[in-house]
């Protein structure tokens, strides 16, 4: 499927979208518990994906038999991968966590070809594979092996969330036979992740006894619910409708761009050039995964032979 002018503007927004998550949760981190951030996250967004529902006139998915669904893809998909990342981003840059997510295809890859029948390992996954690994080593320099430090579990934190992420697209699969649109599919797992996480958050961080949070916090978390995580989802799947997976997967490789750029220039966030170096080989991993420029060449190659 080709990409059309308005697709390639709705990916590069869906970039900055996704990329200012990041930038958005930094700055909540500061003042407010991440396991609250994450349930004030998925609760606001449900609650505006209801608004959503409503426009498209679309019933509220509560039936019985997705529930149990809904529940286990909002633990793999938000609950887990959520408090991973931005309790790592308590210690960590926003850009270096965004480096670390950008690995979510590379992890998804490898739980597929266990899991799934139709899912086997090709030759440019494989490579791809062993870039971003590559990659992930030269990230983490000699932290782990070294000693865990406060950086290195971070990092290995960020590892974990894209884990689940992975784990949470093959799981996904199954809601193709509910007879569900997409925008019931994201309300359904956000609902199932606000109730799992308010019993936790509520042990854990105990919000009440916590200060007020600043009025820069507050629209860093009302951001991240509604234009990170409930308008990106809609504008994910408006392109993954006209464009196809393949061509909306291409917005892991732009995601750290946005993330990197927000955390230097507004939060005065550095990096070290290994985490450049890291990021260029997960990005040289996820094109090899893509596959697309493989065989363009490849095929020019053939065309060359012939002439």
């Amino acid at each position: 499927m080709r990409m059309t002018v308005q697709d390639w503007a709705l990916l590069f927004l869906l970039s900055l979208l996704w990329g200012g998550s990041f930038f958005f949760a930094a700055v909540a981190v500061r003042e407010v518990p991440p396991l609250t951030v994450v349930a004030l996250r998925t609760g606001i967004a449900a609650l505006t994906l209801i608004v959503i529902l409503k426009m498209r006139r679309e019933a509220l998915p509560f039936a019985k038999e997705v529930m149990a669904a809904f529940f286990v893809m909002g633990l793999l998909n938000n609950l887990l991968p959520f408090s991973l990342l931005f309790w790592a981003q308590t210690m960590i840059p926003s850009g270096l966590a965004s480096i670390l997510n950008a690995t979510t295809p590379i992890f998804s890859i490898i739980v597929a070809h266990f899991l799934l029948a139709d899912e086997r390992m090709a030759a440019n996954k494989a490579i791809g594979i062993l870039f971003g690994f590559l990659g992930v080593i030269v990230l983490l320099g000699g932290d782990v092996l070294n000693g865990a430090s406060i950086a290195s579990l971070g990092m290995l934190a960020c590892l974990g969330a894209a884990l689940s992420y992975g784990f949470a697209g093959v799981y996904g699969r199954r809601f193709k036979a509910m007879d569900l649109s997409v925008p019931q599919v994201a309300f359904g797992q956000l609902v199932a992740t606000t109730l799992m996480m308010v019993p936790i958050m509520s042990a854990v961080d105990r919000p009440w006894a916590s200060s007020a949070p600043s009025l820069p916090v507050i629209a860093s978390i009302l951001a991240l619910a509604i234009v990170s995580t409930a308008l990106a989802y809609v504008i994910f799947f408006r392109i993954l409708a006209s464009a196809g997976a393949v061509n909306v997967a291409l917005v892991t490789l732009l995601v750290p761009v946005s993330a990197i750029l927000l955390g230097t220039l507004i939060l005065g966030e550095q990096l070290a050039l290994r985490h450049y170096a890291g990021m260029g080989l997960i990005g040289v991993g996820l094109l090899a995964i893509d596959g697309r420029i493989v065989d363009r060449l490849s095929k020019n190659g053939e065309a060359g032979t012939r002439t």
